[in-house]
């Protein structure tokens, strides 16, 4: 019935509005990820990016990204620069307290 009317065509059609809407939530949570992390914004831009993100949703990602694109890839890699670091030392602590050969 319903599932012989629903050709190839409308599941790959679907599947694309699926994937695009996938992407659309993804890209709302790094916003809000890098808005609540950003330590060159106050609280007072935070609640007004927040609250623009929230009440125009599309509009205020898309200014977002454009206006604080460049601070979102900064706050990016000075993370994965933290990262690296933290795990560097790791291996550097757990190679130095390795018992030498028996």
């Amino acid at each position: 019935m319903f599932a012989a009317e629903f050709g190839t065509g409308q599941v790959l059609w679907s599947i694309f509005w699926f994937f695009l809407f996938f992407i659309w939530i993804m890209l709302l949570f790094h916003v809000f990820g890098d808005i609540f992390r950003s330590p060159d914004l106050g609280g007072v831009a935070k609640v007004v990016w927040s609250v623009v993100v929230i009440l125009l949703p599309y509009l205020g990602v898309f200014v977002y990204v454009i206006a604080r694109g460049d601070k979102m890839q900064e706050h990016a890699i000075a993370r994965m620069q933290a990262e690296e670091e933290a795990r560097q030392a790791y291996i550097r602590s757990v190679v130095q307290n390795e018992p030498t050969g028996a």
